[in-house]
């Protein structure tokens, strides 16, 4: 089957590095013309590379902005708007793994959490919206985690704001149907990216990273026996985006090599 986004435009969150920029490398290899946001100029600067690297027919730009601020976000739809067109496919990656005990955790993490995931994904997605519907043609997918569906202690404040999410995505999907805007929601299990990087150094494991990953996906007894790779997650990424999902909308699809308790 051959995926083809050509002549859309899309914008990724925390589209710099691990699921963001695997997604923005797929978009752009279908066709796609590509917007990556995040904070990190220098981290933007070497995604942009790297896209145009892997890509160098589309059009791509790296755009520096901190989702949890209302005005930069703003400011960067704008942005993406002016130098690429009206965006067509929204991905909400953005985001970072917050846990801990309950009683522990404060109002300013709470805050700081909605913030990022969830008031992110609703700004953006009230920006866009308007001219998917009147296009009769979007996509928004929520990246989320497996968590959001299958809580457990200590999961908090990342699996409430998630749960959120997932309920958000539910909200637009019926509200997007009879505009042909389809909204869903992809669940992160274990996938190498940056986050692994850094739970492998932070547990001072001697192993290499590859065995780590490997020893980390069987204690979590995951059925495939091995944590995903980031390209993995950016081919279904691409295909819900594309005309080929075109019969998907509402759901939450796990992207965890069986691990989640629940379908």
């Amino acid at each position: 089957m051959q995926i083809s986004l050509s002549g859309r435009t899309a914008l990724i969150t925390g589209g710099s590095k691990g699921l963001g920029l695997a997604t923005a490398l797929e978009l752009a290899a279908s066709g796609a013309s590509v917007a990556i946001v995040a904070r990190d100029r220098k981290a933007l600067d070497e995604a942009y590379d790297a896209i145009r690297t892997h890509a160098p027919q589309a059009r791509v730009l790296a755009v520096q902005g901190d989702v949890t601020s209302a005005e930069q976000v703003r400011a960067a739809h704008a942005a993406v708007e002016k130098g690429l067109g009206p965006v067509d496919v929204l991905i909400n990656n953005a985001g970072h793994h917050a846990f801990g005990p309950f009683a522990e955790i404060s109002d300013e993490v709470w805050d700081a959490d909605i913030q990022l995931k969830l008031m992110a994904s609703v700004r953006l997605t009230r920006l866009v919206w308007p001219g998917m519907v009147a296009r009769r043609w979007g996509r928004v997918i929520n990246v989320l985690n497996t968590f959001s569906k299958a809580p457990i202690g200590g999961s908090a404040p990342t699996s409430v704001t998630r749960a959120a999410q997932l309920a958000l995505t539910k909200v637009l999907a019926h509200e997007g149907g009879p505009h042909n805007v389809l909204v869903n929601a992809l669940l992160v299990g274990l996938i190498k990216s940056e986050q692994i990087v850094g739970v492998h150094r932070a547990s001072g494991s001697t192993l290499p990273l590859e065995a780590f990953s490997l020893e980390t996906a069987r204690n979590a007894k995951v059925p495939l026996g091995r944590m995903g790779e980031a390209a993995e997650f950016a081919r279904i990424a691409c295909f819900l985006a594309s005309d080929a999902g075109s019969y998907i909308t509402g759901t939450a699809i796990n992207v965890d090599g069986g691990m989640a308790p629940v379908v």
